[in-house]
């Protein structure tokens, strides 16, 4: 067949600009609207006619060959995607030619997606430093394939292969692994209509790729990938909310204006744009300056079916109670977007990192954990991990139901690693489950969730197993599977005075009623005056289980004494407690003072048979005290902090309002020290007056300039002196005292910077001496 020539002198020749690549960052065209892009030409979903595709089924070997004709370019782009699904690479839309006549496209070039070579672009500041492009390596993936075809139009409006090039320059991918091309990646309309039925029931982007999976018989006959399904249900999730979002939105402006230290942060433009939203409160950043050491991060809202993508940050008060340190609304779940949110947290929080965090297993959130969080301990929730189990491991819980109870004893039961190993095979082998991937891949994660090897780190629940069979959410209760975004501010705000009004009550409790003790013990005594009544509580409890629990010493250095300990009757499950006498320094096997804070009834054990009557110091950890709310409370990262932010702004609010609380409680308790310090105060706003008339650095510098420059003249004489002399000595002047004012502000840094030191080392000693005395007071209580 003769091909009508190409008349390049009437006819217009384009490139494509888009990269192609298989590695490039996942694309949710729906976020997107109209933007042209080669993948929409990439991703074909409706098939041109029948005829096309039985033709292609008929004849294994329907290869495209010069002089072939389509009723249309997309028929033409359809089979040659077709063709390369079955041979194992991917295409892409590549060179075109518009008429310069009405500029319609009349000559196409698909191309294999390793075609041509990629651009490197300067995303830099213009130095060409590594530094100043993008931190993320990506992956060369085209390499100069020349495979392709090339359709022209015809007068008579059918299209023509007047070129196709057969051979490739790379290796093709094998059948078994085709499906994640990304030309070959494609929701079709019967998935679409499951993951829209599954997502309303609130299932997860993992548990809808689950069913699918099974449904379609296997990974490479779904159809596309898992980041394709989460890019599709964060679109519908978007469409479904409606002005949900904006009154969202609405809400923390308003809370914002109401008080400066309300934090919000939404990310991407200053207005909503499909990125994720958080917020934290006055009440939230002040809860984590004292009990920000162990924190979680609450996604349950996929495993319960909740319809609101919300996520809190808590942790646990003095109280053991749940608190709030901050919250989320989670419309784009990538690994950027979390590490986003992670660092967004971490500023409102001052920048002070946690000891141990809990999340969610997901692979996104452990990425972005370990980028944000680099030494702080990461743990996975075992209650999402149970559940999960319940879909991964269905058929056995259904043919055997015993194994449920078998699993978690086996995860929450076993008291040593190696107990756990023997017990972890031993239920494999018995259930038959050696070969089962998700076990294994859990047994490789062990760390991250079985309680045994999470016992040297402080997570500050009040067991080992506490949590195993449920997590204790802030918000239980109050967001569930009928909570819509437009009920979700309410029913925070009901939760957050929920929350309030049982720590109030924990807190009379604790002050105004006194504790029934169980023992003539007086360390029972002193530990009842100084923890809140639920730690007492389970401290009492440890205590109490010493009276049926044998300390036998085992090995003496003098300075180290080691005991074998064990429940009567119970030797097989004894732990080893080594007592350093001088230092009034136990450590125990079982590791629950780390995990804790609260000593365990080994160690308690050991001091009763060892005469230690009072607990030492370091054994009462401040968060678990009465007074875990007062006394000074340092923001490290306050000092560095840039005045012009807005984040700056409400930290300073927050710091400042925190430090006159402090003088008002304490100002409170006899008149001598209301006097000094209501003095202080006053002192404090004249020097705030005149900060507010001379500008920055004068009130910091002033006081050490006039003292540390002895010898020279005053200020009034200096000012003369100006006076008579010439300009230019006039401004050598000016300099030096310039020169000397910056030499005194650093020197005031210096200064600061040492007495937040000593303070914090005051409120220690000041624990320590609280201690001490109460071991007194039940001394001369026992001796009387």
């Amino acid at each position: 067949m003769d091909l009508a020539s190409l008349n390049l002198e009437n006819e217009l020749m384009e490139f494509d600009i888009g990269s192609g690549d298989e590695n490039d960052p996942e694309i949710d065209l729906d976020k997107l609207g109209n933007i042209e892009n080669e993948f929409d030409d990439d991703i074909v979903e409706n098939p041109v006619g029948d005829d096309f595709f039985a033709a292609e089924e008929t004849d294994s070997n329907f290869d495209p060959h010069e002089g072939m004709e389509f009723d249309s370019e997309e028929a033409a782009r359809i089979f040659y995607n077709s063709y390369a699904h079955r041979i194992g690479f991917s295409t892409r839309v590549s060179v075109y030619h518009r008429s310069r006549r009405d500029g319609a496209i009349i000559c196409r070039q698909i191309v294999c997606s390793r075609q041509g070579f990629r651009q490197e672009r300067d995303r830099g500041d213009g130095d060409g430093s590594n530094e100043s492009r993008s931190k993320r390596q990506r992956v060369v993936t085209r390499v100069g394939c020349k495979a392709m075809i090339m359709v022209k139009k015809q007068d008579s409006g059918k299209w023509i292969v007047s070129k196709f090039v057969e051979e490739h320059n790379h290796e093709l991918v094998p059948p078994d692994k085709v499906h994640s091309l990304r030309s070959h990646r494609n929701v079709s309309g019967p998935a679409r209509s499951l993951i829209d039925t599954l997502q309303a029931a609130g299932i997860g982007p993992s548990g809808v790729m689950s069913v699918l999976i099974r449904e379609s018989g296997g990974l490479k006959n779904v159809g596309f990938t898992t980041v394709d399904c989460r890019n599709y249900m964060s679109g519908n999730r978007q469409k479904t909310l409606g002005s949900g979002v904006q009154h969202i939105l609405d809400y923390l402006k308003r809370m914002r204006e109401e008080n400066s230290a309300f934090y919000y942060a939404i990310q991407g433009d200053s207005e909503y744009s499909s990125g994720n939203i958080f917020w934290a409160d006055a009440s939230c950043r002040m809860n984590y300056k004292y009990f920000g050491d162990t924190v979680t991060f609450d996604t349950t809202y996929r495993t319960n079916k909740y319809r609101v993508p919300f996520a809190p940050f808590s942790g646990l008060n003095h109280h053991g109670q749940p608190i709030l340190f901050g919250c989320a609304l989670l419309f784009n779940e990538s690994e950027a977007s979390f590490k986003w949110l992670f660092e967004t947290w971490l500023a409102a929080m001052s920048g002070k990192h946690p000891i141990s965090i809990t999340t969610d297993q997901d692979r996104i959130i452990r990425s972005a954990v370990a980028q944000v969080f680099p030494d702080t301990h990461h743990r996975f929730c075992k209650w999402n991990i149970f559940m999960e189990s319940q879909d991964k491991l269905l058929p056995v819980y259904q043919s055997h139901p015993s194994f449920e109870a078998e699993f978690r004893k086996c995860i929450n039961l076993t008291e040593s690693i190696s107990e756990f190993e023997l017990y972890w095979v031993s239920l494999l082998k018995r259930y038959n489950l050696e070969e089962n991937e998700w076990l294994h891949s859990m047994y490789l994660a062990r760390a991250q969730w079985v309680p045994v090897y999470l016992r040297n780190t402080f997570f500050g629940e009040m067991s080992i197993t506490q949590g195993s069979d449920s997590i204790n959410s802030f918000f239980d209760g109050y967001v569930n599977a009928s909570t819509s975004i437009q009920l979700l501010i309410k029913q925070y705000e009901k939760a957050i005075a929920s929350r309030h009004e049982k720590e109030v009550k924990a807190e009379y409790d604790t002050m105004n009623t006194e504790p029934v003790l169980k023992t003539p013990s007086p360390m029972e005594r002193q530990a009842s005056s100084l923890f809140t009544r639920r730690i007492f509580t389970k401290f009492q409890e440890e205590l109490v289980e010493t009276l049926a629990i044998t300390a036998t010493k085992i090995d003496d250095t003098g300075t180290v004494t080691t005991y074998r300990v064990a429940k009567f009757g119970e030797d097989h499950k004894a732990h080893i407690v080594t007592f350093h006498v001088f230092e009034m320094n136990a450590n125990c096997s079982c590791q629950m003072f780390e995990f804790c804070g609260i000593l365990c009834r080994h160690i308690l054990a050991v001091f009763r048979v060892a005469n230690v009557l009072t607990l030492p110091s370091h054994y009462v950890l401040k968060r678990w005290t009465r007074t875990a709310k007062s006394g000074v409370v340092v923001d490290d990262c306050a000092i560095d902090l840039p005045s012009n932010t807005r984040e700056s702004s409400a930290v300073r609010f927050n710091n400042l309002r925190q430090e006159a609380i402090k003088y008002v409680e304490e100002g409170a308790k006899s008149s001598h020290i209301y006097n000094v310090a209501m003095n202080a105060l006053k002192e404090a706003a004249k020097k705030v007056s005149t900060a507010k008339v001379h500008g920055p650095g004068v009130i910091q510098a002033g006081h050490l300039v006039n003292e540390n420059l002895e010898g020279h003249v005053s200020e009034a004489n200096r000012l003369g002196t100006l006076q008579s002399i010439s300009a230019d000595e006039k401004d050598k002047k000016i300099l030096e005292l310039m020169n000397e004012v910056d030499s005194a502000n650093q020197r005031c840094e210096v200064y600061r910077t040492k007495l937040l030191a000593v303070l914090k080392d005051m409120e220690q000693q000041k624990l320590k001496l609280l201690v001490k005395a109460q071991n007194v007071r039940v001394s001369l209580k026992e001796l009387y």
